[in-house]
């Protein structure tokens, strides 16, 4: 999985940080969404996949064929 953000579309909402905050984080001067990590663990794809879903701004991309995770 493949994760890339796009600053000039994020709104500041930190939906991002809240769904997957050990991937997303927001810059203390604007607020703006910026990566943590670059290379995924496998339990966090669902996670990243939510935040890109979620975001207002649609500044979130994700890439990558690696199924969903299943079960608890």
């Amino acid at each position: 999985m493949q994760v890339s953000v796009d600053r000039d579309r994020c709104c500041s909402s930190g939906m991002c940080v809240t769904n997957a905050p050990a991937v997303f984080d927001q810059d203390e001067q604007d607020s703006l969404v910026r990566l943590r990590r670059t290379v995924l663990l496998p339990e966090q794809f669902d996670d990243v996949r939510l935040a890109s879903e979620l975001c207002p701004g649609r500044a979130i991309t994700v890439t990558g064929d690696e199924p969903a995770r299943t079960g608890a």
